[in-house]
Formats: structure tokens, sequence, C-alpha cells
């Protein structure tokens, strides 16, 4: 465990500061709501506030809401603040601090279980809502791109792509996820195994931090900077906007889309490709979407045809993928394919650039690491038990390997580096309220049954596929002794070995807990000396 280093202050000195200032922090239970509300309307210009009285609260609240289960079942915030600035951010922590009413953050609203703009349990809080916040700015030159938290990667794809066709950026496959909540837990794509995460290409950031001050790297410090690049969302502060290295690609890279059934091999193949897409060179990925009786197989490859096929022949011969299952295409439109069938017949900018309405779809996902390849037995199982029964929904194999495995693990908070053949997300669908029992029954069984098949001691999840099944925290502990190490249970599966590390600058960032939810970093309290 790496130690913690800061701009000229020990540790020992953020947590003795951390008593001081708890004492002068009103307690929530004290809160008045409406001095806040009071507060934030004498700071921040009214068009950019929203009370539960406006007549376009509910609009604004449910634009980006992205899982319809939470439309109706959102707890309402006290008022939905949209900055165009750093200032109205620093202004609102400022209110929210003085008057005890906390701030949850939303820049895309993908949160899987909407932390981002609800609260699961009874709280006072208010609502950032960074989506305003979406300028790019993009050195060519430098090969570098300053991105604001509330824009999409959808936006940052285009913006880097018109700029120059031959730079872009690792991220994520849902065009229309907002940067600041991807970046922070992470950022898994396409090209993680050639360029790794989103942020393991992130190399500046401007936050305002739970005083309402507003720093960059130089300002936060070594420590907070690693915090925030993988740490999850909603823990250390409002990361505003984010400069990012960006990547050389071809000027033509090749994708497939090959569907196997069981008929076909589908078992075979897919147990094959547990231990071959991890070794294969880094310029390839291939994923896996696991529904009905079937198995997607879908590749990028960052180069042309004739050499992806003499791959394939020489590395994967199972698949039995030729020159016809080519598809070459710009980077910037294989990043337009859909996540889902990974096809797209619109221009690019009717893809990467809507920002969707309400949501009809109701979801609930989950995650898992896998590295032993699951035998092929075991698979049998899963098409004949599992995707038999109904309220089926997806799995989507993701690998890793390549670039990934040169990472230490503790160089950012995410953790689950080497070793790692690939990541699971289950993915359980449905359409209305009713939908509901049938398509959560099979995602917690197929979960429970897939527990001796993958990651143990912990059982690995990743913080981007949010799941409050897995533990959460105690809300009336903001700060005690025990709370950190009653979250340990579920930060360690989300951050293994690097959890401590981030309730230690939990503790000397934001020490009072401001920033929290169900699944937020507690500090971890000094421990007293003997």
């Amino acid at each position: 465990m790496g130690t913690l280093r800061g701009r000229g202050r020990g540790v020992a000195l953020a947590f003795l500061a951390s008593f001081v200032w708890v004492a002068a922090v009103p307690s929530i239970s004290m809160a008045s709501s409406d001095d806040f509300l009071q507060c934030v309307r004498d700071k921040i210009p009214g068009e950019l506030v929203y009370t539960q009285c406006s007549s376009k609260f509910d609009g604004v609240l449910v634009n980006y809401i992205k899982n319809a289960k939470f439309v109706n079942a959102t707890a309402k915030p006290l008022c939905i603040v949209t900055p165009t600035d750093a200032s109205h951010v620093q202004a609102a922590i400022r209110c929210g601090r003085g008057h005890g009413v906390r701030l949850r953050v939303r820049s895309g609203g993908h949160d899987y279980e909407g932390l981002s703009y609800r609260s699961a349990r009874q709280e006072v809080f208010g609502l950032l809502d960074l989506a305003a916040l979406r300028a790019i700015s993009v050195d060519e030159a430098a090969s570098t791109a300053w991105v604001d938290s509330g824009a999409t990667i959808g936006e940052l794809y285009y913006a880097v792509a018109k700029n120059n066709p031959r730079l872009a950026f690792p991220s994520g496959e849902c065009p229309n996820i907002g940067v600041g909540g991807h970046f922070s837990g992470g950022g898994i794509g396409m090209m993680m195994r050639k360029y790794g995460l989103s942020i393991d290409r992130v190399v500046d950031a401007k936050l305002v931090n739970a005083n309402g001050d507003l720093l960059d790297r130089s300002g936060m410090g070594d420590d907070l900077f690693w915090a925030i690049r993988g740490g999850g969302g909603g823990n250390f502060g409002v990361v505003l906007s984010w400069k990012v290295q960006l990547v050389p690609v071809p000027a033509t890279v090749t994708v497939f889309n090959i569907a196997k059934t069981l008929e076909q091999g589908a078992i075979d193949i897919l147990t094959k490709w547990q231990d071959v897409a991890p070794a294969l060179p880094s310029d390839l990925t291939i994923t896996v979407m696991v529904t009905g009786q079937q198995a997607v197989f879908r590749a990028l490859y960052l180069g042309e045809c004739a050499s992806l096929a003499s791959t394939m022949r020489d590395r994967f011969p199972e698949l039995n993928m030729t020159s016809a299952d080519c598809q070459p295409m710009t980077w910037l439109q294989s990043a337009a394919l859909s996540f889902f069938s990974f096809t797209n017949s619109k221009p690019v900018e009717d893809v990467l650039l809507p920002r969707p309405a309400s949501p009809s779809t109701f979801s609930k996902g989950k995650s898992d690491y896998v590295r032993r390849a699951i035998p092929k037995a075991v698979w049998k199982e899963v098409y004949a038990s599992w995707f038999t029964m109904k309220g089926a929904g997806v799995i989507v194999l993701e690998p890793h390997g390549g670039f990934m495995c040169g990472v230490p693990d503790d160089a950012t908070p995410y953790p689950h580096r080497r070793g790692v053949l690939y990541v699971i997300q289950y993915i359980a669908f449905w359409m209305s309220a009713d939908g509901g029992p049938a398509a959560t029954s099979w995602l917690d069984g197929f979960y429970g049954f897939m527990a001796h098949h993958v990651t143990k001691h912990p059982r690995e999840a990743y913080v981007n596929f949010r799941d409050l099944d897995i533990g959460q925290n105690a809300l009336e502990d903001d700060f005690g002794v025990g709370a950190a190490e009653n979250a340990r249970f579920w930060g360690q599966r989300y951050f293994l070995n690097n959890y401590e590390k981030l309730a230690k600058v939990k503790a000397a960032v934001d020490p009072t807990n401001y920033f929290r939810n169900e699944q937020s970093i507690p500090p971890m309290a000094a421990q007293p000396r003997e």
C-alpha cells in the first residue's frame, strides 16, 4: 500500500484537522432547507435553480434519468442547480455546507442505482446537475483535450475525431454516458487492451472540494488526484473538467459481429475465447454477448481486414472468421455502433450527439471478474438452465490483458488489472413495472449460481456497474470509527487493497463526509494512539 502524499501536510495533520472541522459543520438533522434555498437563490442566477415549486422541476429531474425504475421511485431533491460556471458549483457547496444540506452530483445520469440524483433512503439533499457544463477543447498539437464532466463520451469522441480523425480516446461503448461519472469509476471500453482505461489517460482535472475551493492537479495534490481517477463518483468533490491524453488510431479500423448458435458450436467457441481473447495482440479486442441460445462475438481491430483475418486464422480459428466478416470503417464510425446490436445505419452525428429523453426501459445490473476460465460444463448449464428462463437478460464479457496487464494494481483505484481474464456485466431488462419480478429473479438466481465460478475473497465488482445488493453505508454513521470498517466489505469488492487508501484520502479531504451516498467511501477515522 502506497503512502499518502500531500502538498506539505501529512495525513496525521489532516486527521487532526478533521476533528476540529466536524464540530463546525451543522448536523443534517438541524438543516434549514428554507435557509439553504434562500442562500442558493442569492448566490446563483435564478434561471439555473429549479425548486420543487417550479413547473420545470420534474422535467429537469427526469430528463437525465436513464433507468425507468427510478422515474417515480426517486426521492426528490430540495432543488436542482444547473451550473454553467465553476462559481455556481462553489456557491452551491458553500450554501449546502453552511445550512447542513448535502449535494448529489449528476453528469449523465447513468449511475446503475441512480445515486447521482436520488437517495435510496429518506434524506434531505440538493442536486447539482452538470449537464450544462459540456465544453470540449482539443489541442491537436499536444494531442490533449479538456472535457467538462457534463459532456457525454459520444460528444468527446465526435469533437476529437472532427478535429483530427487520426486521434481518439479510450472510453466506453454507450455514447450518451456522462464523462464525469464514467471517468470517476475507471472507464472500460473497446480500446482498453491497447490504451488502458479512460483514467489511465487523465493528466489533469479541475475539482471543487468540500470547502468550495477550486483546485487543479497541482492544488489538489497527488493523493486526491489519484483518488478521483477510479475511486467512484460522489466521493471526493465535484470534478468539473478533465484533461485527457488522446491516442493515435489508423485511418481505417475493422470490426466484425459474428453470432454463433449452440448448434454452431457457441459453447466450445466461448470456452476457448476465455483464454484466447486476453492474450490476443492489443490492437484487437473481441467481446462476447451471451443472450438466448447464442453467443455474439464483436470485435474492434485497429488495422485492416487482411491482417485481422490472418490473426484470427492463427490465434482463434474456432470462430471461423473470414474476410467476408470484415466491416472496414473509421474509428469514429466504430464508436457509433450500438452496444447491443453492434450495428448502425445512421449518420454518426445522430448517434453520438443526441441526448435521449426520459427512458422507457427498466433495468438492473451486476458485475463479476473472472481470473480462471469457466469450464465448458458450466457454460452448458448456463445456457440450458439460465438462458431458457422467463425474464432472462444478457451478459457481456469484456476481455482484459494487453495494456491492462502492465499497470500496477495500485496505480489508480481501479485494481482489476493483472491476472484478470475478463469482466462480466449482467443486465436484466423489463419494459413495464409488472415485468420486474421475473427479470430480477433471473438476475439474482444467475448471479448466485455464478459465485462458484468467478473471483472469491473478495468477489470482485466494477464500481461503474454499481450494485447496492453487495452492501450499503449506514447513512446515520457519517464519520464514526466504524463507518469505514463497515463499508470495507463492499468497498474491497470494488477496490481490493486500494479501498483503505481511498478511505484515508476521504478523511484528509472530506473528513465530515459532506459528499456521501449509500455507497460512497466513508472517511477512515484516525486510530487513537496507545
